[in-house]
């Protein structure tokens, strides 16, 4: 029999219902070790392992989301992939949760999974969830390959079997900012930001100086919340920014549906991240930047399958991609966008696609007026001090 399946509950559901049943005294704990070669009828993912090079053995693949996943925004996105990877590749089984702070309940999430589910691949999707709660259970599971979406992997400091991915989102984001600058009269624009993180920061400054190729005099009020999810902080934002005058808003947190239908409730334009919001402002979504992860998980789960690990050094240890890799993708432009500016975002998009595009190029200054990048220097996406950003650039209004 099965020690994965016991009367039709996973393992995770029989252990809770073990440790619930303390009327009859019983202490629980199932081993990760389990015997290979089920006999029929057994449940085939009883070893816990991943499948063989070549095989299509079902591979147990554990998702963890920081917020609920049909949020409109980040962990939609996520969930968007685990379940596009699953649809595609037959072999794969998922074991998803989501709403999981970034606390030590996301090592317990993980834990639990590996424990109980046999998972043997694990991709917890939220930035806080890397350092400290990735980075020990990879040390507590070897054997265990931990993706992280986000974090940036120290080669000799960091276990091996740890790895990092995240995407050029900036790219999509500087089209955006190409696209409302040639829609907003005033130049007047708005940025709803989470946390002064480089990643973040990487956002923002890219939407601005995306605006400013096509508007020297654009800017963009910046407003940090403080947290990914804070919907009262969020639609406060997008109000204060209404009653200043700003025309346009776009936004870098969990969720954008509180931004998007805030400011189509007054009359701005907006500009979506994540997933595509156009439902949710039908008259003033302009296009958004959008994740795809698809094509990247289902990719690297292949490569798995075929028996590469990120310990042998055949899977990097950073992945990183833009619009050319697939990692992301632009929303269809909305009814406000001018034909000037479907053809000036689209001669972007292909020179992302052609690598003839560079974002960080100097002279380039912070909105403090210091120089980031002398006249001639250039930053490409790959650079990994881009990756270390600390600043707004000039037109950025706000501080860290």
């Amino acid at each position: 029999m099965s020690q994965h399946r016991i009367l039709g509950l996973s393992r995770r559901q029989f252990v809770r219902t073990l440790l619930a049943t303390s009327a009859f005294g019983l202490t629980a704990k199932l081993g990760t070790g389990c015997t290979s070669g089920s006999s029929s009828g057994g449940d085939p993912t009883a070893t816990g392992e991943a499948p063989a090079a070549g095989s299509t053995e079902p591979m147990v693949i554990g998702f963890i989301y920081v917020g609920p996943k049909d949020d409109f925004g980040w962990n939609q996105s996520h969930a968007l992939g685990a379940s596009g990877t699953k649809e595609k590749l037959s072999f794969v089984q998922l074991v998803e949760e989501e709403s999981v702070p970034e606390t030590s309940a996301a090592a317990e999430s993980m834990r639990s999974m590996i424990d109980i589910d046999g998972a043997k691949v694990l991709f917890p999707t939220s930035f806080g969830y890397y350092d400290p709660h990735v980075l020990a259970m990879a040390e507590e599971y070897p054997d265990v390959q931990f993706f992280h979406a986000g974090g940036l992997y120290q080669e000799g400091v960091h276990p091996k079997n740890v790895g990092t991915y995240y995407g050029f989102i900036d790219e999509a984001q500087y089209i955006s900012g190409i696209v409302a600058g040639l829609t907003v009269a005033s130049g007047k624009m708005g940025f709803v930001a989470a946390k002064p993180i480089p990643t973040l920061l990487r956002n923002i400054n890219s939407f601005t100086l995306g605006a400013r190729s096509v508007n020297p005099a654009a800017t963009v009020q910046v407003i940090f919340t403080g947290d990914w999810s804070v919907p009262l902080k969020e639609a406060e934002a997008v109000n204060s920014m209404a009653d200043q005058g700003i025309e346009m808003v776009t936004c870098h947190v969990d969720s954008p549906k509180v931004v998007m239908e805030t400011a189509e409730k007054r009359g701005m334009f907006c500009g979506g991240y994540h997933t595509d919001q156009t439902s949710l402002a039908p008259t003033g979504y302009l296009t958004g930047a959008e994740w795809d992860w698809t094509a990247f998980y289902s990719g690297l789960v292949e490569e798995l399958a075929a028996g590469k690990t990120l310990m042998d050094g055949s899977i990097p240890h950073v992945l990183r991609g833009g619009l050319k890799e697939g990692f992301c993708k632009m929303s269809p432009y909305g009814p406000a966008v001018s034909d000037e500016a479907k053809a000036a975002a689209d001669a972007a998009i292909a020179q992302f696609m052609d690598g003839t595009m560079v974002i960080y190029k100097g002279e380039l200054k912070d909105n403090k007026g210091n120089v980031v990048i002398a006249s001639g220097g250039e930053m490409k996406q790959q650079d990994p001090i881009l990756e270390q950003m600390n600043y707004l650039v000039e037109g950025a209004i706000g501080t860290i």
